[in-house]
């Protein structure tokens, strides 16, 4: 597997770019259903904004902003502090987001009114909220597997405690950082393939369309398009013609499939429409946060081809 530190860096720009076109892709198409996005567009695959929150062409949602939050967090103090995190999530609350999902509210609100940094256990938490926002953690983290999982748990019970959300965190972060070191599908496919094992649940084979904000079917629309199709353009565009939770889903695909297939394999006309103040600010926390990273900090690792 590749090491060089440009590939990884390329790999990691991919995901946090992955996760804004994403978003502002599938925030055109969510809540409607697959028939009606054939009945409006044919087939959705361009960033034009609208949708039932009527934005603008490129602008992004809860999905980017609060993946934004973890790593002004990170980068602000040069290392993980929970409480910061929550500091970042509290200050995005009160700037009146253009969306904010109810689980994620009460959690933010929950530390707001009592300090809390780690929501009870709670069936109804199975939501992706957790799972959409985790890649700055993924990109800090490279290198020691412990750290991450610790961290990305810790994020996640913010607004999240449940198994499902627990498992889907850390398996798509561990497949983000697979990719960023090189991993080709087929790897990812078999850490896809362990997360089945352990909860049988998020089953994809056999898919059965459903895509909303569940993370069960949140994970199974992103893993099945991500296994049946071939290049970056192609996944994120089956995620969001399923519609429904369309912003999530298509935030998710983007984060793993640009980590896979690297940041030129962004089609330039999505680039060219994503929010530029949204692009930059991805752009550079990406390679800050993977810099600060474990695996970079290993003598010898991801030096060759450095230059």
């Amino acid at each position: 597997m590749e090491r060089n530190k440009a590939a990884i860096l390329a790999r990691a720009r991919g995901a946090f770019l992955g996760v804004a076109v994403g978003d502002a892709l599938g925030a055109t198409t969510e809540f409607m259903t697959p028939a009606e996005i054939r009945s409006k567009f044919g087939v959705h695959r361009r960033i034009i904004g609208g949708g039932w929150l009527h934005l603008k062409p490129g602008r992004v949602t809860d999905d980017t902003e609060m993946s934004l939050c973890l790593a002004r967090a990170i980068l602000k103090n040069g290392r993980w502090d929970l409480k910061a995190a929550a500091d970042e999530f509290l200050a995005w609350m009160r700037g009146k987001p253009v969306d904010i999902g109810s689980t994620v509210r009460r959690g933010i609100r929950d530390y707001l009114l009592k300090g809390q940094l780690e929501t009870p256990p709670n069936a109804w938490d199975a939501g992706n909220g957790a799972v959409m926002r985790m890649l700055p953690v993924a990109l800090f983290t490279l290198g020691d597997d412990e750290l991450f999982r610790e961290l990305v748990v810790a994020q996640a019970h913010l607004t999240h405690n449940h198994p499902l959300s627990d498992a889907a965190c850390v398996t798509v972060g561990r497949m983000v950082q697979a990719a960023l070191l090189g991993a080709d599908r087929f790897a990812l496919h078999a850490m896809a393939r362990e997360l089945v094992a352990r909860h049988p649940a998020f089953r994809f084979n056999d898919y059965s369309g459903r895509a909303s904000g569940y993370v069960v079917e949140t994970m199974q629309t992103v893993l099945h398009f991500l296994f049946t199709t071939g290049s970056f353009e192609e996944c994120l565009i089956g995620v969001v013609n399923q519609g429904s939770d369309a912003d999530t889903t298509g935030a998710i695909a983007g984060m793993i499939a640009g980590a896979l297939y690297g940041e030129d394999a962004i089609p330039a006309a999505w680039l060219k429409r994503l929010d530029p103040v949204v692009n930059r600010e991805v752009t550079v926390a990406a390679a800050a946060l993977v810099r600060q990273a474990p695996y970079f900090k290993q003598p010898g690792r991801g030096e060759r081809n450095e230059h």
